[in-house]
Parts: C-alpha cells; sequence; structure tokens
C-alpha cells in the first residue's frame, strides 16, 4: 500500500469530470517542463488548506523534479478548503499574489458546485504560468509525476 489509502474515483468525480481533470493537467503538461498533480479528499485535517496542502506535497516528493517547478492543487470537498501550491523554482517566479488569484479563480466554479471545471481551469491557469517560466523542451522534457488525481479518504 502507498503513502495514502486511496478511495474510488466515483466518490468525488464522474468518469467525464475524470477525463476532464486529467486532460487539462495533460495540456498543461504538454507546453512545459513543470509537473501538476492534483490531489483532492473529502475533510482537511488542517485549520489552514495551505498546511495540508505543503504537507502532501512533501509526501508525494513532488519537490525532487530537476527544476523545483512542480504544482499541487488541493481540494478538500466537504469542508470545502483549497490550496494552491508552487515549489521554490515557480514560486519565485510567480509570487503567492498569482496562487491566490489561482484560487480565486478555482471558488468561482466551486460556489456554483462545478469542482471539476473549477479544478480543470486553474490547472489550465497554472499550465500559462509554467509555460511562461518553463517552456517545454522536446530535448530534455520528460513527464516526472503521474498525471492521474490522487483521492484521499
Amino acid at each position: 500500500m502507498g503513502i495514502f489509502p486511496f478511495s474510488k474515483k466515483k466518490d468525488f468525480f464522474s468518469q467525464e469530470e475524470n477525463e476532464l481533470i486529467i486532460q487539462s493537467i495533460r495540456d498543461a503538461e504538454r507546453q512545459t517542463s513543470g509537473e501538476v498533480r492534483v490531489f483532492v479528499e473529502s475533510r482537511c485535517r488542517f485549520i489552514d488548506a495551505l498546511d495540508r496542502a505543503m504537507e502532501i506535497f512533501a509526501e508525494l516528493k513532488m519537490q525532487n523534479t530537476a527544476q523545483r517547478n512542480a504544482v499541487l492543487v488541493y481540494v478538500a470537498i466537504k469542508d470545502r478548503q483549497l490550496a494552491v501550491y508552487g515549489d521554490t523554482g515557480i514560486h519565485q517566479r510567480t509570487g503567492t499574489e498569482y496562487w491566490k488569484a489561482a484560487v480565486n479563480n478555482m471558488l468561482l466554479y466551486f460556489n456554483k458546485e462545478n469542482y471539476a471545471r473549477g479544478i480543470a481551469t486553474c490547472v489550465g491557469m497554472i499550465g500559462t504560468a509554467l509555460h511562461e517560466h518553463f517552456p517545454y523542451d522536446p530535448d530534455l522534457d520528460k513527464n516526472e509525476l503521474p498525471d492521474e488525481i490522487i483521492f484521499g479518504k
């Protein structure tokens, strides 16, 4: 068993919604050397979702990307908490305000209970920033992290 007890994907999203999110990750990563992961669970065990995102980021060893340009989108559905956490390489180039804007953009969809579209839109925004600062290099780029959504409890 891995570091997280996984639940079935259908607990949170329909098959179409899963595919929408995964395709948004693939589309974002197609234009950059950066990496994007999405982690979804029911409840956040921290007061601040960003603290939980940082914990998951470390447990997934996302800091091990060559250019330190991985980004985690964290969502706790039932607690209605979310965060975006970028590693030092991308964070130094975008700053905290960019991540806050990504979260606020996601909230526009979440407030209409369109979670999958909100996540996909956020991933697209992250992909744009990654492309700007870490453009795709066909000679060097490889997919360093899986594209699938990670589901917690």
